[in-house]
């Protein structure tokens, strides 16, 4: 066994053996941080969020930090979506290489749930104050192309959740591998993300005067006290996918892929998706993501892209997704990203 296939079968070791770690300790709708789990850039989302083995986009830093060492630009990306009950999710980020071996990447995800009039029992018409409430995570990555068929990365991540005076952190961190195998341009993907500690939330809202002895007439009935709130993990997610060109050519790109997710707060589900280019140029993607998960709410995706270059300055797509969301509606993603 060569160097290479010795740090392979080392990553692979350690991402599956965090997977075990995760199935063991799965529970259903237990964790805080949600907003990591939802999928970033419109070239994943409608895919159907099969994305792990990805080699050609930015926001493979959220999907998998490895797939980054196969870029061949650096490239800065933005993307939007309206996400559920008027709420705007906004992912930017990264990517830099100076040899073609070394990766940096820095990221900021954000979800924005607007703001609203606060209103008490004594108020219901409002107070006159405003409350808002946010989620933000903030990742540094690193990756290494070892040679031309595989690479790892690594990202370590801020995570800070806001709602109104009460708000609570934490660290993670992100791994992910990606293997180019050579036969048919198969790849082969796995990561495992928002390996870190519990949140707990904290503020002044907490501050509350409590009688320690209600029980006793005269007891001072104005102790100052705090109330505690629990510790909830984040969902750890681990993934493992595969993707290959069924057809490519100098006109045509025909791509197939598939995902397999095991989060720590749910069920295995699979996503599938698709995607056809000409010339480089034009694409168009479909995917279906959720299959195995009962009464999921998300399902079937669609969009598609352009990509222009100017020649001697950068590189520029626009790409776009649409989603189905059963009760809530309907999803719209768009990003904007520029390649040097």
């Amino acid at each position: 066994m060569n160097r290479h296939q010795n740090v392979l079968l080392r990553a692979a070791s350690l991402i599956l053996l965090t997977a075990v770690i995760a199935t063991g300790q799965a529970k259903i709708a237990t964790t805080a941080a949600q907003f990591l789990g939802i999928p970033v850039g419109p070239q994943a989302v409608s895919m159907g969020s099969a994305f792990v083995a990805s080699t050609e986009d930015v926001t493979g830093l959220y999907w998998n930090p490895g797939s980054v060492g196969f870029l061949d630009r650096t490239q800065v990306a933005f993307s939007n979506t309206e996400w559920l009950a008027g709420s705007q999710f906004r992912w930017i980020g990264g990517i830099l290489t100076a040899d073609g071996v070394n990766y940096f990447g820095v990221s900021l995800t954000n979800l924005d749930y607007g703001e609203d009039e606060v209103t008490t029992v004594e108020s219901p018409d409002g107070t006159g104050e405003r409350w808002s409430a946010s989620d933000v995570a903030f990742a540094v990555t690193y990756t290494r192309r070892f040679t031309d068929r595989f690479a790892i990365g690594g990202s370590g991540k801020f995570i800070h959740q806001r709602i109104y005076n009460e708000s609570a952190n934490t660290l993670a961190f992100d791994f992910g591998l990606l293997f180019l195998t050579g036969f048919n341009d198969m790849r082969l993907g796995m990561s495992i993300s928002n390996f870190g500690g519990d949140m707990n939330l904290d503020g002044r809202d907490l501050l509350q005067r409590v009688d320690i002895d209600p029980a006793n007439s005269g007891s001072n009935k104005n102790v100052p006290g705090k109330l505690k709130t629990d510790d909830w993990p984040i969902p750890l997610l681990f993934r493992v996918g595969v993707a290959m060109d069924v057809v490519k050519n100098d006109m045509l790109r025909w791509t197939l892929a598939a995902d397999a997710l095991r989060p720590s707060d749910n069920v295995e589900s699979v996503n599938v998706g698709t995607e056809v280019g000409w010339g480089d140029m034009l694409f168009l993607r479909g995917g279906f993501k959720g299959i195995g998960l009962d009464n999921s709410e998300e399902g079937l995706s669609f969009g598609g892209g352009v990509k222009v270059a100017i020649e001697g300055l950068a590189t520029m797509e626009v790409h776009y997704a649409y989603t189905q969301f059963g009760f809530f509606g309907n999803l719209n993603t768009i990003a904007l990203s520029v390649s040097m």
